[in-house]
């Protein structure tokens, strides 16, 4: 059984990493406020159910708007550059997110993450099938048009590739993280190429994106891993700690466009050359992005294993 690996675990990466605690009453309002936005998705996921993937990803965008301020996040998004070769210009300053068709790929560090994408660009997120079990949160996710990936069964895959290139090429943007496991943000994991094939297959382009996540420190802001949820960490456990920062920002960067690879000015004949080439501009991308440094990514780094995959080399940063 193929399981991505990260090397980050609750006690080396996330205890005390910074950002000044709420106080108690905001603690319990957030709680509390919380609580009445996922109950208030019940019915619009009921609503969102017999309306076109239009109107569910618009309700979508928006309750993931109204729950993250409700639990103290706050999301700004910008465009960024990037130095990665193959990469195209940032998109006019007037577009609200990634063209129709495109696939959307981040940086994979917290729970917030898929909230995170959904409150920021028009997309369906590609979720772990366990999602769909959980009480509440399955429901939220299938009336908001999530897409769903058997992780532990290989041969569940190639349909799964097969569904988001549909999607793709009926002009939906869809949304992946496809390090396939979470990581505390000092390193990034290797970008499985498997769904850079949809991409390849609907003739979609990719949008990068890098997460960055901050809390207020002096005069300005600075990088937080509290957040992050990884390794044995618990859920309870994770979402306490991002209720309990004070001014939680997540940094959203939307980088260039990615046209797919070509070679001679025409698509690679291999196409898994073809699709790892894609991933590798992706996550060099993104890593360009969101790395600290290329010292504490070279920390994080996993030797092979049986039934594991090594994260890339770190990539140099800019």
């Amino acid at each position: 059984m193929w399981v991505p690996v990260a090397p980050c675990t609750p006690a080396a990466c996330v205890a005390d990493q910074g950002g000044l605690a709420a106080p108690g009453w905001v603690r319990v309002a957030r709680v509390l406020a919380g609580a009445l936005v996922v109950l208030a998705g019940l019915p619009l996921a009921v609503l969102a159910a017999g309306l076109g993937t239009a109107g569910r990803i618009r309700i979508t965008m928006l309750w993931s708007r109204v729950l993250l301020r409700a639990i103290g996040v706050r999301v700004e998004v910008r465009r960024g550059f990037t130095f990665i070769a193959g990469a195209g210009e940032p998109a006019a300053e007037g577009e609200a997110g990634p063209a129709a068709g495109t696939l959307v790929v981040a940086n994979h560090v917290s729970w917030l993450d898929p909230l995170v994408i959904a409150a920021s660009v028009p997309c369906r997120v590609l979720a772990k099938r366990e999602v769909r079990r959980w009480p509440l949160i399955g429901l939220l996710a299938g009336g908001s048009g999530a897409l769903f990936i058997d992780r532990d069964r290989l041969s569940a895959l190639p349909g799964a590739v097969r569904e988001v290139a549909a999607a793709l090429a009926a002009g939906q943007s869809v949304a992946a993280f496809p390090e396939g496991t979470t990581w505390c943000g000092r390193g990034m994991g290797a970008f499985r190429p498997a769904v850079f094939q949809a991409a390849l297959d609907a003739g979609a382009v990719v949008r990068p994106i890098a997460l960055r996540f901050e809390v207020p420190a002096g005069g300005g802001r600075t990088r937080t891993y509290a957040a992050a949820f990884v390794g044995d960490d618990t859920l309870v456990s994770s979402v306490r700690r991002v209720i309990g920062l004070r001014g939680l920002v997540v940094e959203v960067t939307l980088l260039p466009l990615l046209a797919p690879p070509v070679a001679n000015g025409r698509p690679p004949a291999r196409r898994a050359y073809a699709r790892r080439a894609y991933a590798r501009l992706a996550e060099a991308s993104v890593a360009s992005a969101t790395l600290p440094s290329a010292a504490q990514t070279e920390r994080h780094r996993v030797p092979p294993a049986a039934g594991r995959v090594a994260p890339a080399p770190p990539v140099a940063v800019r």
